[in-house]
């Protein structure tokens, strides 16, 4: 019986459940989303939010250095505006058509016999629209995006229990200070002297990768175990923030493999010949598909 049991163990495949990020990750950084999407941002910071222009390339570099969005950083440091109305305008004037349905990809990812979870930064309306273009939106058992892990709007939560995009509700959030004055990151960097005495950066209300209280709490929501997890995402920064939660890792765009990363892909189409024992296990019949994920239901744990 001892015997049965050790033998099992050995048997049993190294991971449950497979997380993956979208932008950049699932579809290569030559589709000019990304630098789309950037140019879109500073063209948001100067109209919507009044910022001068020649302080934008700047202040863009900064705030997602230091916060891992520009949305982030920008909330941090005192701007206050409708997350619906950011990510409709950043969002909606990207070339979704440079999107093209991955035959290769999806076949990928549905033989797979284990658990995927998508896990964005950006909201639910951009994940939705991205994977209908790559033709992947029934490879998923479930969708982590911005409303998952932001259950608020305009500084109110939901109180709805009921609404799938509020999950994880009850978790705290950090209130945003009513206080209309800006923070001067560019003068605070420009004056920090190095070492330890620097001072704190403002906190952001948003919760986002690479924070690992983010990477926690998707976590927490979707039911997974870390150490039984692989990870995909383009970020190193994101990777090594994942490792320090202790999930498995993989960097995807590139064959160099820094530190936190357990595998380097150049594409995520190399995924089998990089990790071909995803693939060899007997568990395949006790997946089951939920089916197509639907806009209304970003998580299903």
């Amino acid at each position: 019986m001892e015997f049965e049991d050790r033998y099992r163990q050995a048997q049993r495949p190294k991971y449950d459940c497979l997380l993956f990020d979208l932008d950049d990750t699932l579809y290569p950084l030559s589709s000019g989303i990304s630098k789309e999407c950037g140019k879109n941002i500073k063209d948001y910071m100067v109209e919507k939010l009044g910022i001068e222009k020649d302080k934008i390339v700047e202040l863009s570099n900064l705030l997602y250095k230091n916060y891992g969005t520009t949305m982030a950083g920008l909330r941090a440091i005192g701007y206050d505006f409708d997350y619906d109305e950011y990510h409709s305008y950043v969002h909606g004037r990207l070339p979704y058509d440079n999107l093209k349905p991955d035959p290769q990809l999806r076949s990928l990812l549905l033989t797979l016999p284990l658990r995927k979870i998508l896990f964005t930064n950006a909201d639910k309306v951009h994940a939705a629209k991205a994977l209908i273009k790559l033709g992947l939106e029934d490879c998923f058992q479930g969708i982590i995006c911005f409303e998952t892990l932001n259950p608020t709007h305009k500084n109110t939560v939901s109180d709805d229990e009921d609404d799938i995009e509020f999950l994880g509700s009850a978790v705290a959030t950090t209130d945003v200070p009513s206080s209309p004055e800006i923070f001067d990151i560019i003068g605070h960097f420009a004056e920090l002297k190095p070492g330890p005495s620097a001072t704190l950066l403002p906190k952001t209300p948003i919760v986002c990768k690479p924070q690992e209280s983010a990477i926690e709490l998707a976590l927490k929501i979707a039911k997974i175990n870390p150490q039984r997890t692989l990870f995909f995402d383009d970020s190193v920064r994101n990777i090594q923030a994942g490792k320090c939660v202790d999930l498995h890792t993989v960097l995807v765009g590139t064959s160099q493999r820094p530190k936190g990363a357990d595998y380097a892909l150049e594409s995520i189409h190399n995924i089998k010949q990089a990790l071909p024992e995803l693939w060899e296990t007997d568990m395949k019949s006790e997946v089951s598909y939920s089916g197509q994920v639907t806009v209304e239901t970003p998580v299903t744990a």
